[in-house]
């Protein structure tokens, strides 16, 4: 089984982009998309129809804004559309779509840029996520959780530790969040078959990062342990270029 997360800042940018050529030749078993900026009636479904991909959409009640989707080449026994939690699930950040015990998520967690009041808000929302995954662990034990997570975990995941140390993405709590997650039981794929490599997910538009190779790992495969026997390979597709991010790839 591939699955492929890829947070695509607009879908329809990305469509345009040649993102759907690009699809072909990726062939994924399931794709979970983040930041698709866009509402169920505005879904471009005739290129992934034709790729033979059953698409299912979570938007935000924004428009233009937010919004995670899985499209699938085989049809789940359930789909679940958010956490139940309609401050967070407002904002279309997690679905899940589960094949017998196997439960595969696109998650798009909150970016703290723009401000302290959003900062905090990522905060909260990173406490709930951890609540409910680690709740849902209990009867989904063979979880896989995709997605943009906007949080460099250690100084290999960023091009420049020290001067982004004060930075939204890369900060102590945030950093020392996810070191408890993953002490909860679940494991970042990538880190877990790679220990030394460094490879990014993310690079600013500006200051012509993506050239210089200025990047940010915030992009994840997570899984919870009793998926690890199953794994292949985790790997990063760098030279995907639809977005301001590019995909990861997990293997089981």
């Amino acid at each position: 089984m591939k699955i492929i997360t890829y947070n695509v800042n607009g879908l329809r940018a990305a469509v345009a982009k040649g993102f759907p050529e690009w699809l072909a030749q990726a062939d994924p078993d399931v794709l979970c998309l983040q930041e698709t900026k866009l509402q169920p009636d505005q879904y471009p479904a005739e290129h992934f129809e034709a790729l033979g991909y059953t698409s299912y959409l979570y938007s935000a009640r924004k428009k233009g804004y937010s919004g995670v989707a899985l499209l699938v080449k085989k049809e789940p026994d359930h789909v679940e559309y958010g956490m139940g939690m309609d401050v967070y699930d407002n904002e279309g950040r997690f679905i899940r779509a589960d094949y017998g015990d196997l439960s595969v998520v696109s998650v798009y967690h909150p970016s703290g840029t723009s401000g302290e009041e959003r900062q905090a808000f990522k905060m909260e929302w990173l406490a709930a996520f951890q609540r409910y995954v680690t709740e849902l662990q209990k009867t989904h034990r063979r979880l896989i959780l995709c997605g943009d997570y906007n949080i460099c975990h250690e100084a290999i995941d960023i091009h420049d530790p020290v001067r982004n140390a004060t930075n939204s993405g890369f900060l102590p709590e945030e950093r020392e969040w996810m070191t408890g997650f993953l002490a909860e039981g679940f494991v970042d794929t990538f880190r877990h078959l790679h220990p030394g490599k460094q490879e990014y997910t993310w690079w600013s538009y500006r200051f012509d990062s993506r050239a210089k190779n200025k990047g940010w790992r915030i992009d994840y495969c997570m899984v919870s342990e009793a998926v690890v026997p199953q794994l292949k390979d985790a790997y990063i597709l760098k030279d995907a270029v639809h977005s301001d991010h590019c995909p990861m790839v997990l293997e089981i």
